[in-house]
């Protein structure tokens, strides 16, 4: 066997959107850090559709960013369309979306890797880990390599043991036309690991000048788009239109008609797929009395003739696909560049990390990504993160980071995770949040750059700014509420809108407060505010008081949180706890009374007789 002199302090294995977050983060903490890819020329690669974003997804960009991470940056600068979703709904579910430019996304993140001191991308297909007594030591490769590392981050994606469908075709693959990654998933369950099977699955992707657009459903980006990153400047993005058009009866009875060639239908594929983003054929039968579907035709670019069809992701035969889209306003001359596919992969059960998302069996070895259970790029990245920066801290004798679940998305998701495990693949929603009022995509650098600061990821200018920002929103509610308006001067406005007019002067912020009134509004009563404050400003008056309760039920969770439970309990031998708790408890092992109260099986009476038992164990 090879040996690889030349000792890292952080190996990184998959150049997904997982890995990348990892490396960068856990380089530019110092570290000096290898990824590993079976293909450089897939670094960052789109598989699905080309999109960052979305509901409940752009909280966690946001996140990522005010963490230090790459990927708004990156959606940011390589983006071609921006909307703001969910807008006629409150603030805690606006959520951004962006299409972006699909090679120009992976160039551009490549190029960031590839100028990233202390960073050393490599083309290796790593095979198994290195292991001495519980801790881990590196990786070896399919060419007998050994590279060696006091930490390993694993962000393989779909390919442990992948196997691709398409129709009652099954072949090894990752990816269409890449490779499965072997032995890595053999190796994970030799160190203790449990490990499943998942499956997950991607739409055609068509050509644009068989495409009538002028049949479908134009759906353009905002006139003023916002954008992800903090470190984005003068944002004027030259946007494309996306289009919307819908399936139909004779699209099902298509569909119908070919189930015996459906791998999923037939029983060929026996990973669990995704409930929240199902197949065409899966929909059609799950939702028999729905007579279409929508279907989103995404370009891949701008200087492409490639458009992505979201909403119709199928593994039937290619032939089958081509006649069923045919049957689709827009579509009737369509041209497939790639059908789409179902992909099958091993991951390993998250119950069998930390919320750190280091490995309980093994420590310096932390996983992130579709390995750990989750669909999406946004969850991906997000977790890449979070191991990146572990992996650093570990290797500079720091304690671990693992953010709350009331302070952050990304720390739902990782509490989800870790405390519930997966049967499928895990996807983020706003509705997961259930202080979703205050962890909004407009308060993550409040709420999030102080760490970011912390791990030496985002300078300390940026948290000075968002103070400043902070004082400045303050200060324009006090404004507002300063600033009498007439009844005169303000019943046009309420009379315009449907709001019942006043009698008498009332401030600016009392108008502010009233739902059918938006900052546009009031800016023409105040315009020395900056519009952006007076935003912040309207979100705090609208929603006050929801806002207050919540907070107050976050300082009753934090309690529990607060609670540590002793690594070494015992829960088989804890007195008052339910047999169900026991067994719960003992498979999780949740580092916090708080945690322990979100496993499903522990009722409030097992949280009492835990405490007990933590007093007991605690006062010796």
């Amino acid at each position: 066997m090879n040996g690889n002199l030349e000792k890292y302090h952080v190996i990184v294995v998959g150049a997904g959107h997982a890995g990348c977050e990892a490396a960068l983060a856990a380089s530019r903490m110092g570290s000096k850090v290898l990824l590993l890819t079976t293909d450089l020329s897939k670094i960052a690669h789109m598989a699905c559709n080309p999109a960052v974003g979305g509901l409940g997804k752009s909280h966690l960009v946001f996140e990522i960013d005010a963490l230090g991470g790459e990927m708004g940056l990156n959606t940011d600068s390589t983006g071609i369309q921006f909307r703001m979703l969910n807008m006629r709904k409150g603030p805690a579910v606006w959520s951004l979306r962006a299409q972006s430019d699909r090679a120009e996304y992976a160039r551009r993140m490549k190029d960031v890797l590839s100028g990233q001191c202390n960073l050393s991308v490599k083309k290796a297909s790593v095979t198994g880990l290195l292991a001495r007594t519980g801790h881990i030591t590196g990786v070896t490769d399919s060419e007998g390599n050994e590279y060696l590392s006091s930490s390993v981050v694993v962000t393989t994606g779909t390919f442990m043991n992948g196997l691709m469908h398409i129709g009652m075709e099954s072949f090894p693959a990752g990816r269409l036309d890449e490779p499965p990654s072997k032995g890595l998933s053999e190796s994970l369950a030799s160190l203790g690991l449990a490990t499943g099977r998942l499956k997950t699955g991607t739409s055609a992707r068509v050509r644009a000048t068989s495409i009538d657009f002028g049949r479908m459903q134009a759906q353009p980006g905002d006139e003023e788009p916002e954008h992800f990153s903090h470190r984005t400047r003068d944002f004027h993005p030259q946007q494309v239109c996306c289009h919307l058009t819908r399936t139909n009866e004779r699209t099902h009875s298509i569909i119908r008609r070919n189930l015996d060639r459906s791998p999923l239908f037939q029983g060929v594929i026996k990973g669990i797929g995704p409930r929240y983003c199902p197949s065409i054929e899966d929909k059609v039968v799950r939702f028999s009395d729905r007579s279409s579907h929508q279907v989103f035709v995404e370009p891949d670019g701008r200087d492409t003739d490639v458009c992505y069809l979201s909403g119709v992701s199928t593994s039937l035969p290619k032939d089958v696909q081509v006649e069923m889209l045919r049957t689709i306003r827009g579509l009737e001359e369509v041209e497939i560049t790639r059908p789409g596919y179902a992909v099958e992969y091993d991951f390993v059960n998250p119950l069998e990390l930390y919320p750190t998302l280091e490995t309980k069996t093994v420590r310096g070895l932390f996983l992130g990504g579709q390995v750990n259970g989750t669909s999406g790029y946004e969850e991906a990245a997000a977790q890449g993160l979070i191991a990146g920066i572990n992996s650093a801290r570990l290797t500079r004798g720091e304690t671990l980071f693992a953010p709350r679940r009331s302070e952050s998305y990304i720390g739902v998701m990782l509490d989800d995770l870790v405390t519930g495990g997966v049967e499928e693949p895990y996807r983020m929603f706003t509705s997961r949040a259930e202080f979703r009022l205050i962890l909004r995509q407009d308060n993550a650098m409040e709420r999030m750059v102080g760490y970011g600061v912390q791990f030496g990821l985002v300078e300390e200018g940026v948290r000075r700014a968002v103070e400043e920002r902070r004082r400045s929103t303050a200060n324009a509610a006090k404004q507002l509420e300063y600033s009498r308006l007439k009844p005169a001067v303000v019943n046009p406005l309420l009379r315009s809108r449907g709001s019942s007019p006043v009698q008498e002067a009332v401030s600016a912020y009392q108008v502010l407060k009233r739902p059918e009134v938006t900052s546009r509004d009031i800016f023409q009563f105040v315009p020395d505010i900056d519009p952006a404050i007076i935003r912040k400003a309207e979100i705090e008056a609208k929603y006050g008081g929801y806002i207050a309760r919540q907070l107050s039920q976050v300082a009753r969770m934090e309690a529990l949180e607060d609670r540590v439970i002793p690594g070494e309990m015992d829960y088989l031998k804890a007195v008052g706890l339910s047999l169900e708790a026991r067994q719960k408890l003992s498979k999780v092992r949740p580092r916090t009374v708080g945690q322990a109260s979100r496993i499903q099986g522990v009722t409030p009476a097992d949280i009492t007789a835990l405490l007990v038992e933590i007093r007991k164990q605690t006062m010796g």
